[in-house]
């Protein structure tokens, strides 16, 4: 079996395909296939270069927020073409409940900057929030900037180890965004930071399909004043009386409450139907506690010099712990731990 599937005349085939040349040869025994399918699992080079499993492998975890700027999600979108003031960096920050987004160009992603646009755009304007989702990205995990989220009682939440679905919400946000910009900007790439108060202003007055609100009157307790309304005068607009204008803000305000328990039920029911679509495609992989699995290699981690050639996956490593919603914390054989946490979709089982 080693010289059909792996000698001078093997391809290293599947081990069905094994078992069939074995037997055009002219060899058989009884547990022919079984031995030739056990026997491929068990290849090295097989395993390694084995492609990247993209099914899912754990049910769809929606993330709740309990209250209105409570949890926010994070990330940084770029690099941009350089625009006036020398900025090519997007750093997004998304509300889970009311989708209000807060942005900010830098041209530089420090912990100083991340820090201050927390300070800044998040805490000051809208209060200390329950918890923050960021990635690994070291200006998250720097250590001044996590003391700085313990002063504050902020929770720092991390994703598992490129696994951006894991912080769903701002990566969604990241999309609308750069498909937006696009869409604006036409050749004139270099004017993105004078494009965005644009863009925000479109989607924070756009109603979003989970809580069909917009992202505006979810947190103002009012619909935003457009453009169009100015032009061709709405009803609002033609009948506008600053005594009644008062009485129904304060009236809306009000009932603000019950519109955004209202969205929380229209958000959560779309979660649900969201989790039922998605977990019924699923290929579970769970793994205990000192199992040995292969690590899918991702493109910043591959060997450059290897080019297309270079391993889909690098291994093996020990689960050192197993978390919860399929994360899990990993070693090296000599006992060595990886940082961060890896997801199941990441890995798979190692055969030795």
């Amino acid at each position: 079996m080693r010289e059909v599937h792996e000698g001078i005349c093997g391809s290293h085939s599947g081990g069905r395909t094994l078992a069939a040349k074995v037997l055009r040869a002219g060899y058989f025994w009884p547990t022919l296939k079984g031995d030739c399918a056990e026997f491929v699992k068990r290849c090295i080079p097989c395993q390694r270069h084995e492609n990247v499993i993209h099914a899912s492998t754990n049910e769809l975890h929606s993330i709740i927020s309990p209250w209105s700027f409570a949890l926010w999600g994070i990330d940084v979108l770029g690099p941009f073409p350089v625009a006036k003031g020398q900025v090519k960096f997007l750093l997004v920050a998304v509300d889970y409940f009311t989708k209000w987004i807060e942005v900010e160009p830098l041209a530089c992603i420090s912990t100083t900057n991340v820090q201050k646009f927390v300070w800044r755009n998040l805490v000051t304007r809208f209060s200390i929030p329950y918890a923050i989702v960021s990635d690994n990205g070291l200006q998250f995990t720097d250590k001044k900037f996590n003391t700085f989220f313990e002063n504050l009682g902020i929770r720092h939440r991390f994703t598992s180890m490129e696994h951006p679905q894991s912080n769903g919400q701002a990566e969604a946000v990241n999309k609308v965004i750069l498909t937006q910009l696009k869409k604006r900007l036409g050749t004139a790439k270099g004017a993105w930071a004078e494009e965005l108060p644009e863009v925000l202003w479109a989607y924070r007055c756009t109603p979003q399909s989970t809580t069909r609100e917009t992202p505006f009157r979810l947190t103002y307790g009012v619909d935003a004043m457009i453009p169009v309304e100015i032009g061709e005068p709405s009803f609002r607009r033609q009948h506008f009386h600053e005594e009644s204008n008062d009485d129904s803000c304060r009236a809306e305000l009000d009932v603000l409450d019950e519109r955004r328990e209202k969205a929380q039920v229209v958000a959560e029911a779309c979660k649900q139907r969201m989790s039922r679509r998605f977990n019924s495609n699923l290929r579970p992989r769970t793994f205990q506690e000192g199992d040995l699995v292969w690590r899918a290699t991702g493109l910043a981690r591959r060997n450059a010099s290897e080019g297309k050639l270079s391993a889909n996956w690098d291994g093996p490593f020990r689960i050192r712990h197993a978390l919860n919603n399929g994360a899990y914390k990993l070693e090296e054989l000599s006992g060595k731990v990886i940082p961060r946490t890896w997801n199941s979709t990441h890995l798979k089982t190692y055969y030795s």
